[in-house]
């Protein structure tokens, strides 16, 4: 990467830790490959990625298989109930172990390539033709074991060894969402919808976590919630954004009866790249998981939790609106932001961040990029 993509300039105005004067990060950051390099290391193999659902490892020998750029991550269910999370990668000669997404092994993980043999729990338990290897140990070529941790049913991986505990970067966030979703340890799995969007990862953020832009580009979400009741609370690595009470129940989004909890809107933000929503209703949470496709696409999986697979017409009213109504609005407004990005005629703007942090202040997208601007100083040390 070059020095000058990431190092600011005398035509840049320099970031400032005051969300009330603070400037957004230079135009080049959402377009510069060097960057979008420097942050697989820097920032996604250093934190907290959300790999799935406990609902979805039903019983011993269920896994999971997702990628973190290009690294691939196994998560399994072992015999003794416990859930591990592997990489994804034969000890022998590389070759990825699993290929699908999401199935059920019997006993043993096979390597497809020479038949090295796995258990549930990541130890080698064959290899063919090693008997009179000399010095070969089986217990040499175990699995490289991944950190996996569960929140609220949620399962989470982290690449470093050394980083914090999902627990200690989430503080209080469980309690939020237990609040907001009393029964969020019934809901299951019930869906993904995946989207495929031209801008970078980081313009997906910024859009989630700042509602100035909700009046002019969301009137149904805005008919839905009490825009008055709306707060942005940010914490160390996560931040908060909720109505405290819809507007309506009959609302241009979606119609409902008032559900365990009274409630507009609630959703978060987790660093680095997943928003969690509540709406309003009968229980129904929605992870949606931005993930870097290269400096200038993103994959966006949207993935559905409910008290059922099957859906009620209330809840699939509400997904319909989602994926019909207000992803679009946003992927239109992001994608447009994202070729804005390209003008010579635009390099910064000014945060607008009121005293009051009302609904329409935008300290969430301060609150995010500061983490940024850390994560960078550390990856660039």
């Amino acid at each position: 990467m070059s020095a000058s993509a990431l190092t600011y300039t005398t035509n840049d105005a320099p970031f400032s830790q005051k969300p009330r004067e603070a400037y957004t990060i230079p135009a080049r950051y959402y377009r510069d490959p060097g960057i979008y390099e420097l942050e697989k290391e820097a920032i996604f193999f250093k934190n907290w990625w959300l790999a799935g659902h406990v609902s979805r490892l039903p019983k011993p020998g269920s896994y999971l298989r997702i990628d973190i750029h290009d690294q691939g991550i196994l998560l399994i269910r072992g015999r003794d109930e416990t859930i591990r999370a592997f990489y994804n990668v034969c000890q022998h000669r590389g070759h990825e172990l699993v290929k699908d997404d999401a199935g059920v092994m019997n006993n043993l993980m096979v390597c497809p390539y020479h038949a090295w043999a796995f258990d549930l729990e990541g130890g080698l338990v064959r290899a063919r033709n090693t008997e009179d290897l000399p010095g070969f140990n089986k217990c040499d070529f175990n699995m490289k074991a991944v950190r996996v941790e569960e929140h609220c049913g949620f399962l989470y991986v982290n690449l470093d060894p050394d980083a914090e505990s999902l627990a200690a970067v989430t503080e209080n966030l469980e309690a939020e969402m237990r609040h907001y979703v009393p029964r969020i340890d019934d809901l299951v799995f019930s869906g993904r919808i995946t989207y495929k969007v031209k801008c970078n990862w980081k313009v997906l953020i910024d859009n989630f976590l700042e509602c100035y832009h909700c009046h002019p580009a969301h009137p149904a979400l805005v008919d839905l919630m009490d825009m008055d009741s709306y707060t942005t609370t940010t914490h160390q690595y996560y931040s908060s954004h909720i109505a405290e009470a819809p507007l309506t129940t009959d609302s241009a989004a979606y119609s409902f009866e008032k559900g365990d909890v009274d409630f507009g809107y609630a959703a978060w933000y987790l660093w680095p790249n997943l928003t969690i929503w509540a709406y309003p209703g009968e229980p129904l949470v929605l992870t949606l998981q931005i993930i870097p496709d290269g400096e200038e696409h993103t994959i966006e999986h949207v993935d559905c939790y409910t008290l059922s697979e099957e859906l009620t017409p209330q809840l699939k009213a509400a997904i319909d609106y989602m994926d019909d109504v207000l992803q679009p609005e946003d992927i239109r407004l992001c994608e447009s932001v994202q070729k804005g990005l390209r003008s010579k005629g635009y390099n910064q703007g000014r945060l607008v961040v009121d005293a009051d942090r009302s609904e329409l202040s935008e300290h969430g997208v301060h609150h995010f990029q500061s983490l940024l601007m850390k994560a960078y100083e550390a990856g660039s040390a």
